[in-house]
């Protein structure tokens, strides 16, 4: 056995608080995934076409377990199938996104170790591994006996999508997988066999690979591969009921004509606006689920059902986890107050040999680097990443709460808020904004000015044709501060 990514992990002590649910010791997430009967890829493969294809795939790689092989395709059938096959050989997925270029795949490549690739034709060019297979080549008939894994061994290395400093590997394993299901999707959006998965982001993407993978096959649903400009096609052609996307999708989205078939909506990635989930449910009588989740911790730990959801908040903590707000002293804050979020559960940050887990992990906590303040019913309110709080002439300011106002206004198709120096005030609000229809800079700042306290408004603003963009979809706020 490859022990490379067990001998990676972060010392136990290291590690967070585990609230675990019931799972045997010996177990196979892609097995479990694949138990069910019926329709699994909509308006394709049943469950046992998947599994056919996904043992025949897993025959083919001819590695032993522990061995991390790259997944480098857009989301396709043939890209799921090859990803539950890597988990049925014992092998340790490592997805990449379909944007990245050769460089940024380097880096992953050398960091998690990976010697064998499975690649989208189209994208094979970007990946540098000496033992390179076209994923349109593989078998699709065969079968294999699935290799006896543990609960608790490496299944998958996500890589963050971090705008900054080198990617950092999140070590998973197969009851991981499985916990995420069995908390978020069971507990806040109670999936049937008879719904269909989709989703604009990719399944290297965390909140993709729930979205159009794990949580469809954990409940004998289908899934609806799907990329960001097919995606309205495939709600209609495909008849989704469960979509999950990015607030800014939402917003182009209220432009279109939907589907009747979609009673599931939810959002992560980036804070969802008040004003982008009142419009939906006006449009289509579903409040959208507001999630609030990271790579480390696998996915969405902080929501709640659309019926006791309240716009503008991602919720309560998922059921199976527990969320507090804390001061830098990790003292818990009373409600109301700003402070740093902190949760645990069954799933948790464990890097791949990278000392930043000390920054993520303390006293068995997971901070997510986000600041958050919580109301007396425990609903918890965004404010910003703690490294985007804007402190101006003693003010504290939720970047986020600013491009919610401006995000109001008609002539704002998309917007950033930062903080930049000033010479007087410290630091002073700035507003990148993509314009929907010509407006002067005096009106946006009044809009926000009669919205929230006048003090919140940005001082300076800058229009741009895009904002930029990770490839997850995320503001690469960090560029922005740093055009000043």
């Amino acid at each position: 056995m490859d022990t490379f990514a067990r001998e990676g992990l972060p010392p136990r002590e290291r590690w967070p608080d585990l609230l675990l649910l019931d799972y045997p010791p010996r177990l196979n997430a892609a097995e479990e995934l694949l138990k069910h009967e019926g329709t699994a890829i909509a308006n394709g493969w049943s469950y046992a076409e998947l599994a056919e294809r996904a043992d025949a795939i897993a025959g083919a790689l001819h590695i032993e377990p522990g061995a991390r092989v790259l997944l480098h395709s857009p989301n396709t059938p043939e890209a799921i199938a090859a990803w539950l096959g890597i988990l049925l050989a014992g092998g340790i997925v490592v997805a990449t996104m379909p944007l990245l270029r050769a460089r940024e795949i380097d880096k992953v490549v050398a960091k998690a170790r990976v010697d064998k690739a499975v690649v989208a034709r189209e994208l094979a060019a970007e990946v540098n591994v000496k033992e390179r297979l076209i994923l349109e080549d593989l078998p699709t008939q065969g079968w294999f006996d699935a290799c006896d894994t543990a609960a608790d061994d490496v299944a998958i290395i996500a890589f963050t999508s971090g705008t900054t400093g080198e990617p950092k590997g999140c070590v998973h394993f197969h009851r991981d997988l499985l916990a995420c299901c069995d908390t978020f999707a069971a507990r806040v959006l109670d999936p049937q066999p008879s719904d269909v998965f989709s989703g604009s982001p990719p399944i290297a993407f965390t909140f993709g690979l729930g979205a159009s993978l794990l949580f469809p096959l954990r409940f004998g649903a289908a899934t609806a591969p799907t990329s960001p400009p097919q995606l309205l096609e495939t709600l209609h052609t495909q008849r989704v009921t469960t979509l999950f996307t990015a607030p800014t999708a939402y917003r182009a989205l209220l432009r279109e004509p939907l589907p009747d078939s979609l009673h599931t909506c939810v959002s992560a990635g980036e804070p969802l606006p008040a004003g982008v989930s009142d419009a939906w449910l006006e449009k289509t009588g579903i409040r959208i689920v507001d999630g609030i989740g990271s790579t480390e911790m696998l996915h969405i730990f902080i929501a709640s059902p659309a019926s006791e959801a309240k716009a503008g908040s991602c919720g309560r903590p998922v059921p199976g986890y527990e969320a507090r707000i804390v001061d830098d002293a990790m003292r818990t804050l009373p409600p109301g107050e700003v402070g740093r979020l902190a949760v645990r559960g069954p799933t948790g940050c464990r890097y791949l040999d990278d000392p930043r887990q000390t920054a993520y992990v303390r006293d068995g906590w997971n901070l997510t680097g986000d600041a958050f303040s919580m109301d007396a019913d425990g609903y918890f309110w965004f404010q910003a990443r703690t490294d985007d709080m804007i402190i101006s002439a003693g003010y504290n300011i939720s970047g986020f709460e600013v491009e919610a106002a401006l995000l109001e206004h008609p002539s704002v198709k998309e917007c950033a808020v930062v903080g930049v120096p000033d010479e007087q005030r410290g630091h002073v609000v700035k507003a990148w904004v993509v314009p929907a229809a010509p407006v002067e800079v005096g009106a946006l700042q009044d809009f926000v000015k009669a919205r929230i306290a006048p003090y919140k408004y940005p001082r300076r603003v800058e229009f741009l044709d895009a904002l930029p963009r990770t490839p997850t979809g995320k503001v690469q706020r960090n560029v922005l501060r740093e055009r000043g």
